[in-house]
């Protein structure tokens, strides 16, 4: 598995098997079966099937994955651990090619031969930070472009005008909808730029910012409803400032993963099979679409403690990365490659936010103690920013 999947076909109501009965088709839970939704560009995503309806079919069919029969054909939902550290193990040649439709993750970076060094990254993160804290609001459309400057001097370098950095970044967008063509095959390349052989680093880069923008409000939101918390990050990257490694942000970087774990930058991943496979004694066909519910495992509370609150804390706890129900950058030879990356651009632009301003008000407003809401739309968040 090379990276997660959405898709955005509509779930109609038909059929379904039970897992450990090849061949007996059953009615679907109908009803309880929503529509495949997702925002489009706004970091919005929602999952494919409520909490409630994925948890009665767990509860029915004693967590054997689940066949639905949706518009563009079948569809088998993994419930419980066995099958989803079965989804993670899968080696993406092997069995699992991603779905058509694809998501950005934020995580998602260059890799490895394409990583820039950190003292770098910071350097940019924190002089396009301003542009997050020059006004007393903060919202998506003033995120998106920090984060978009930021993206493209931290991928494409500096040297050259901004207005040919936007038109190259346009490029490699359609490039990447087009199937990772070469970046200079039309001749566009900037003066003064040496084109790259191919756009793999790059396009990853850029795709993986696209939803940077969403985790860093829903984060600073987060720590808007818990004042403590965010007093706590602030002392942390205001101490980091002024150290040999400005980087190192455990506390604040626990943060951005629980809100990650909450509101997960793809809440469904999606496959096909490449060939026959067997799920739980069941074989099924190549070309079956398998969806691995992340939003709703991460979630569950019958597995996950406090699993709808914000408890950065856990994050600090033994054994937390290999949680395989708690992956918001995927597990084993399917996790995210660039997850460090990700995880080091939201962390920073996140302390350089708090160094230099106080998060004193926000919409929507959270309640702390009551189990949070399952979806934060990026574009109904407003920070409002006092000085320190």
């Amino acid at each position: 598995m090379t990276g997660p999947g959405t898709t955005q076909s509509a779930v109609s109501r038909g059929q379904r098997a039970r897992a450990g009965r090849a061949g007996s088709v059953r009615s679907a839970a109908g009803r309880a079966l929503p529509l495949f939704v997702r925002g489009r560009g706004s970091g919005g995503a929602r999952p494919v099937f409520s909490a409630d309806a994925l948890r009665a079919l767990r509860d029915r069919d004693d967590g054997a994955p689940v066949l639905v029969r949706g518009l563009s054909g079948p569809v088998l939902v993994l419930l419980d651990r066995p099958e989803l550290r079965q989804f993670y193990d899968c080696y993406p040649r092997d069995v699992l090619t991603p779905a058509a439709a694809t998501a950005p993750a934020a995580g998602t970076g260059t890799g490895t031969g394409g990583a820039p060094a950190c003292a770098a990254v910071l350097g940019v993160l924190a002089e396009e930070a301003r542009h997050l804290t020059a006004a007393a609001t903060l919202d998506l459309a003033r995120a998106r472009h920090a984060v978009a400057r930021a993206a493209r001097r931290i991928v494409l370098g500096d040297g050259v005008p901004a207005r040919a950095d936007e038109h190259l970044t346009g490029l490699l967008g359609r490039l990447r909808r087009r199937g990772g063509e070469r970046a200079a095959a039309d001749g566009h390349t900037p003066p003064g730029r040496t084109a790259p052989a191919h756009t793999g680093g790059a396009d990853q880069a850029l795709q993986a910012m696209d939803g940077i923008p969403a985790t860093l409000l829903r984060t600073l939101l987060l720590l808007a409803a818990h004042p403590a918390e965010q007093d706590a990050a602030a002392a942390e990257a205001v101490a980091a400032a002024g150290s040999a490694a400005p980087g190192e942000l455990p506390r604040l970087r626990a943060c951005v993963r629980e809100c990650l774990r909450l509101y997960p930058a793809v809440p469904d991943l999606i496959r096909v099979t490449r060939t026959e496979t067997e799920w739980r004694g069941v074989r099924h066909p190549a070309g079956t679409t398998v969806l691995l519910p992340a939003h709703f495992h991460q979630r569950d509370p019958q597995h996950v403690p406090a699993a709808h609150v914000f408890v950065p804390g856990r994050w600090k706890s033994p054994g937390a990365d290999e949680d395989i129900r708690m992956a918001p950058f995927g597990h084993g030879r399917s996790r995210c490659p660039g997850d460090r990356l990700g995880l080091l651009i939201t962390t920073a632009l996140c302390a350089e936010v708090l160094r230099r301003r106080r998060i004193t008000a926000a919409r929507p407003v959270l309640d702390p103690p009551g189990p949070l809401p399952s979806a934060l739309d990026p574009r109904g968040i407003r920070l409002t920013l006092d000085r320190r």
